[in-house]
């Protein structure tokens, strides 16, 4: 099976050596030490311009949890729009309600505003309660991608979860299979979890 192998960096540098690597895919961030927040628009074009793969950008104002003020909530509308901007190939985002499930109409106002770029729910989703009503809630909110580890804290702990939820994502969704996942594991973890796609800091050896 073809796989793509999605990495995610904070720097032009990172992603050079990541491409080289055999990267297919950057998901750009800045603070990766608190999961991963927006990062500089500017690396993304130098990316883009000079290593020409596909970039997803990450959509989110602070670490933290994933609840959002209206203000937080409107400047991650700002930072969308700016991408359409640079010639991004997509947005990478994940909104909760208190009680930890899908913000259903704040995420649809997101999907709305990003296209055509391609939308990824990044693993805010592992912090819902039921992930598979959580994947499907998103299939029908057109949702591209879904990043998960299948709600533990590695993708081989998460595998039984990860394997409904790439059931029911059908072929309309892809489940990018992601915690832990390294260019040493990847093998163990493609045989335990057969997908399209993962992701990882270190996916690739660089």
């Amino acid at each position: 099976m073809n796989r793509t192998l999605e990495v995610c960096v904070e720097t032009f540098r990172e992603a050079e050596a990541a491409v080289k690597a055999g990267a297919m895919r950057i998901e750009l961030c800045a603070d990766l030490f608190c999961g991963g927040t927006t990062p500089s628009l500017e690396i993304a074009k130098q990316i883009i311009k000079e290593l020409r793969v596909p970039v997803m950008v990450m959509i989110r104002p602070r670490g933290g949890d994933f609840c959002y003020t209206q203000k937080e909530f409107e400047l991650m509308c700002d930072e969308v729009s700016i991408c359409h901007q640079h010639q991004i190939d997509g947005v990478v985002f994940g909104i909760l309600n208190p009680d930890q499930t899908i913000d259903i109409e704040r995420t649809k106002k997101l999907v709305q505003l990003a296209r055509p770029l391609q939308v990824t729910f990044h693993k805010a989703i592992d912090e819902t309660p039921d992930l598979v009503q959580s994947v499907q809630e998103l299939k029908d909110l057109g949702v591209e991608r879904i990043l998960s580890s299948g709600g533990k804290p590695t993708a081989l702990e998460g595998k039984e979860n990860l394997l409904q939820m790439i059931e029911r994502a059908g072929p309309e969704l892809q489940i990018i299979v992601a915690g832990k996942v390294t260019w040493e594991n990847l093998d163990t973890i493609t045989q335990a979890i057969p997908n399209k796609e993962y992701h990882g800091r270190r996916i690739v050896n660089f």
